[in-house]
């Protein structure tokens, strides 16, 4: 992480705080002249899994040893190094990243939903060529658990049959969504989350300018993931979580054009981000209502009024109505996603079903018509 000002992308960050166990993990296997071909490196989003990533990356590429490590951690490389330049402006020869590419079928260029096999090939090809500067060859896919079935049996096969001093990162938010066969045979490196005072102490270093109580609001839907923070930071998510647990409690019988006020702000030309950040924090909040449901008590709650609302709704319905519902909000997230659904209906039909549970009806799938 970065003083104030934007936070630079994973390939381009000197700094990663909080996973000095892991990175003396990787550090070791390297320097152990037996490294796996292939690592699995999971977590939660936002917690720091391809910052590491490329860390690693620069650190094979450099050939490790005194090129790295010191101060800055086991895998620290100075940004002034030629590799970290030529890694930052994805300029290596030796250095392949797959993710998500623009869908041609889109006029608008947005991204693909998920990882494809042409994708995924070009690891393939990758990998059969001789390293440029005679060492290690690295590719990063961020993140495998995007891979379509195609794009993960492709990536399989280059597992199953590993290319000499080739190495494989995968960067996976939800592992369980790669495919056993490909899981099975990785190296499993979990990145857990990081306190919420761990945080806190890292947003009043990249933000400087948030105040006390909103950095502790953004460390705790943050769940521990400082790159999760910093989006919601610089993407209105407070505001977001204010206004939405504000129409929470109004529930059951939140206003219409409170609703609608609501979900033109996320309709807007230019706030796709925010967008997706209100519907991940609404699941957020729904999934936790049912957990605690659950566990018999109420969920852990940062703002006022927050508690209150929260007992409300789970003595209205049961844990499994929430459970049920938190499926149907990213139902409908997914759909404006996949199908480029109306954002305003698909905010609109979120708030309709938590208010249609809250009333002890069964929550709806659509979108608000």
């Amino acid at each position: 992480m970065t003083g104030a000002g934007e936070s630079p992308p994973p390939r381009a960050n000197p700094r990663l705080a909080g996973h000095e166990a892991a990175e003396e993990t990787l550090a070791r296997a390297f320097a152990s002249g037996r490294l796996p071909h292939a690592w699995l490196i999971c977590g939660p989003r936002g917690v720091g899994k391809a910052t590491l990533a490329y860390r690693f990356a620069r650190h094979v590429l450099a050939n490790g040893g005194a090129a790295a490590g010191g101060r800055g951690g086991a895998l620290h490389l100075d940004p002034a190094h030629p590799v970290f330049r030529r890694t930052a402006a994805a300029g290596h020869a030796d250095l392949l990243t797959v993710a998500r590419t623009a869908d041609p079928r889109r006029r608008t260029g947005a991204v693909r939903t998920q990882i494809v096999v042409d994708d995924a090939r070009r690891v393939k090809d990758f990998f059969a060529l001789t390293a440029a500067e005679g060492g290690w060859r690295v590719a990063v896919v961020d993140a495998a658990d995007e891979m379509n079935r195609n794009a993960a049996n492709a990536v399989l096969k280059i597992v199953e049959e590993p290319p000499p001093r080739g190495l494989l990162l995968l960067v996976a938010h939800v592992p369980g969504r790669v495919p056993a066969t490909l899981r099975s045979r990785c190296r499993r490196l979990v990145l857990a989350p990081l306190p919420a005072e761990r945080v806190d102490v890292l947003l009043a270093a990249a933000r400087p300018a948030l105040g006390a109580a909103d950095r502790a609001l953004l460390a705790a839907l943050s769940d521990g993931a400082p790159g999760a923070a910093l989006e919601l930071a610089d993407n209105g998510g407070l505001e977001i979580y204010r206004e939405a647990v504000g129409l929470f409690a109004a529930a059951p019988g939140i206003e219409a054009s409170a609703a609608h006020a609501f979900a033109d702000k996320l309709a807007r030309r230019g706030a796709e981000a925010s967008f997706r950040l209100a519907m991940r924090l609404t699941a957020r909040w729904i999934a936790r209502l049912a957990i605690a449901g659950a566990r018999g008590r109420a969920p852990d709650t940062a703002l006022p009024g927050e508690e209150a609302a929260a007992r409300r709704l789970l003595e209205a319905a049961p844990p499994a109505r929430w459970a049920e519902l938190w499926e149907k909000t990213r139902e409908l997230a997914l759909g404006a996603e996949l199908v480029n659904l109306d954002r305003k209906q698909v905010v609109l039909g979120a708030l309709l079903a938590l208010d249609s549970a809250a009333r002890g009806r069964a929550p709806r799938a659509e979108a608000a018509r």
